[in-house]
Formats: C-alpha cells, sequence, structure tokens
C-alpha cells in the first residue's frame, strides 16, 4: 500500500509513520501544498496513493483544502469507489461541525489526537485497509 502522511508536527509524523510503515511505504508532506504535489505526481506515475492521513490545521493549504482538491481531482479524472483514495483526517478539531464538515468533503473517516494506535487501525478496518493489531 502508499500511503501519505500530511502532518506538519514532527511528533505526529514519526507516530503514525510507525505505526503504518508496516503496511506499505509512507511518504511525508509537511502541509497541503506539498499533499498535492505528491497527490498529483503519484497520479501522473501510474502510482497513486491508497491511503492518505490528513491533519486539518496546516500552513499554507491546509486539510481542508486539500481534501476538496483531491476529491474535485478525482472527480474530474472520473476516479470512484475503490479506485478513490482514502482519506482519513488526523486533526485536534473534535467539535460536530469539524467532523460533519470533513465527511461532507468526503473524508472517509476522521480521528482525534492523539493518535492511538489502536483507534487509528479501528478506523482503517472501517474504510476497508485491514491492519494486524498484533503489528
Amino acid at each position: 500500500m502508499k500511503i501519505l502522511i500530511v502532518e506538519d508536527n514532527f511528533v505526529n509524523r514519526k507516530i503514525l509513520t510507525k505505526y503504518l510503515s508496516a503496511y506499505g511505504e509512507a511518504d511525508i508532506a509537511v502541509d497541503g501544498k506539498e499533499a498535492l504535489d505528491a497527490f498529483i505526481a503519484a497520479h501522473k506515475a501510474h502510482e497513486p496513493y491508497q491511503l492518505i492521513c490528513l491533519d486539518i490545521m496546516m500552513p499554507n493549504v491546509d486539510g481542508r483544502q486539500t481534501l476538496d482538491f483531491i476529491r474535485k481531482y478525482e472527480e474530474e479524472n472520473r476516479i470512484f469507489n475503490d479506485n478513490a483514495v482514502k482519506i482519513l483526517m488526523t486533526t485536534a478539531l473534535g467539535d460536530k461541525e469539524n467532523i460533519i464538515d470533513a465527511f461532507i468533503s468526503q473524508c472517509d473517516e476522521y480521528i482525534i489526537k492523539p493518535i492511538r494506535k489502536e483507534d487509528l487501525f479501528k478506523k482503517l478496518d472501517r474504510i476497508g485497509i485491514k491492519v494486524d493489531y498484533n503489528n
């Protein structure tokens, strides 16, 4: 599985990389602009990401703008259903409005920081990404 971790906080990047590296190649982006560049480059190389862990609060281009761009890109390029990237929002924002807005923008799942391995794996299971809880 090809994974993109989009996170401006070093510690959170390390945690997600540690938890997910056993499941595939994990690339890192520190803001939405880097994430969009990586997302487009992966598609142009015919090696798209299967999972993006996307923080909301980031400098330059935030996670909500990044999510909107990705879904628009997929729609314009007729990338639907199982071929669309799974997007897990990873954020400290746990209020109802942000959660609802993220799902309206078509995120697949939402996890509130701090990220615990068990919670992360449950969210991944719910979106069809199989993980080993003992890993």
